[in-house]
């Protein structure tokens, strides 16, 4: 019965299923892949001296990888709200609501994961690769199989996604059996307290990581600053419904001025949905951090060293990163994708009572800009305090060097990507017939 019930819900839940896949499957990928590298250059004494790049890198990965697996299969959970609420209504108890949670979560693991381990071989030949081409490793660096970087891809993609669902699924059956016959869009509770205290502990951590970056031995101030910018990373997506309610009304604010129907649509749907919004800016939250405290940490301890990089070897830190922030973007496409498709009744209730698709249209790109906004503002906020105090540990001062290009580069990624989503997940709810299944 809940294995029927299971491969239903996937039928009727086809792009969150698909989304959650796909997370599962490039996390196993970019884990188990990395750690061939890093495995392959293990053994090899000449490459002892880029050992602690492809160590960051795997490590960028792996938290990249948690991150949005985590965030990716509880948005797929909690935005079906309804769906459990109607199956407590029909007698579904709590125990069966988590148990068929769990199974559909199970298979989606299994099935990305396998896919994923097959997918890490040539992948990590393509990384060796890149690494050869950029003089990282001139010699190359000779891919071979062995089962460690496996074992802890599995374990992100199977032990990493059932703790998410599980975790989910907690939330999922507080759902009371009449919530199915609730209308109003706004979310009760902004901020419940667990996730409140488990944000603060984040912010204070990566906060005494950021002191600490400039104190410690040269040799640990890059992966301490990168620990920073990943704690601050959780307690800015922990808290960020909060920060998100006050920037998005100020931004909508601004929006509505320019463009009143529109603009008030984006800015009544952010503040009543902070949480389902902060789902898709965590993604671009955590590609503008990420990226550019690893790149920009580069180019701070280039310039501290005087080392000018020319050819090929300008592409090397961004060759270390592009898969994170590939997998990032990829997950910004999805986030918004997932949190637009849950808009598509409300789209679909405003046309009948008159609101024009056009109209529509401009109200799905104004709060996607402003969702990609609000994600780019807290990411860069965390990079420069990371970067501030590697630049002081590397040269005395507070201060770091940057590429204005890389960081536009990223940000137009980001946005192009979110509204490549939402535009695509909303195109039949504000065009298409008013009535589903017509």
């Amino acid at each position: 019965m809940t294995l029927v019930l299971a491969v239903n819900n996937v039928r009727a839940n086809r792009m969150g299923v698909a989304a959650s896949f796909a997370a599962v499957l490039l996390a196993v990928t970019l884990v188990a892949g990395g750690g061939l590298v890093v495995a392959a250059a293990g053994a090899r004494d000449e490459l002892n001296d880029v050992m602690g790049l492809l160590v960051l890198s795997a490590v960028v990965s792996g938290f990249v990888s948690v991150f949005v697996v985590a965030g990716t299969l509880s948005l797929h959970v909690l935005r079906q709200h309804r769906t459990w609420g109607l199956l407590r209504s029909v007698g579904m108890t709590p125990r069966q609501v988590r148990r068929l949670v769990t199974v559909e979560a199970l298979v989606v693991a299994v099935l990305a994961s396998a896919a994923g381990c097959v997918l890490a071989v040539p992948y990590a030949v393509l990384m060796a690769g890149f690494v050869r081409l950029t003089g990282l490793a001139p010699a190359g660096v000779p891919v071979r199989v062995t089962p460690g970087p496996f074992i802890v891809a599995l374990v992100v993609g199977l032990v990493v996604t059932l703790l998410a669902a599980r975790v989910a699924a907690r939330k999922a059956v507080r759902v009371g059996p009449l919530e199915v016959l609730r209308d109003s869009a706004a979310q009760r509770l902004l901020l419940p307290w667990p996730r409140a205290v488990a944000g603060v502990v984040a912010l204070g951590g990566g906060g005494a990581l950021v002191f600490l970056v400039p104190r410690v031995e040269p040799v640990a101030a890059v992966p301490t600053g990168l620990g920073a910018t990943m704690a601050l990373c959780v307690g800015a997506s922990a808290l960020g419904p909060v920060v998100l309610r006050g920037i998005g009304w100020l931004l909508g604010a601004v929006v509505a001025g320019l463009d009143p129907g529109a603009g008030m649509l984006a800015r009544a749907s952010l503040v009543a949905q902070p949480r389902r919004a902060m789902s898709a800016a965590s993604p671009v939250m955590l590609t503008v951090a990420l990226a550019c405290t690893f790149l920009f940490a580069v180019t701070t301890s280039d310039v501290a060293a005087g080392v000018t990089r020319t050819g090929a070897s300008v592409w090397a830190a961004p060759t270390l990163v592009g898969s994170a922030v590939i997998y990032t973007v990829i997950s910004v496409l999805n986030a918004t994708a997932m949190t637009m498709t849950e808009r598509a009744e409300e789209l679909r209730l405003l046309r009948t009572v008159g609101t024009a698709p056009r109209q529509l249209t401009r109200a799905v790109v104004w709060e996607t800009l402003i969702v990609t906004a609000v994600g780019v503002l807290i990411g860069t906020g965390i990079a420069a305090a990371c970067l501030t105090a590697l630049g002081q540990a590397a040269t005395g001062r507070p201060w770091f060097a940057y590429s204005l290009p890389q960081y536009a580069g990223l940000v137009l990624v980001c946005a192009v990507s979110g509204l490549a989503g939402g535009l695509a997940a909303t195109r039949r709810a504000r065009r298409g017939p008013l009535l589903q299944g017509r």
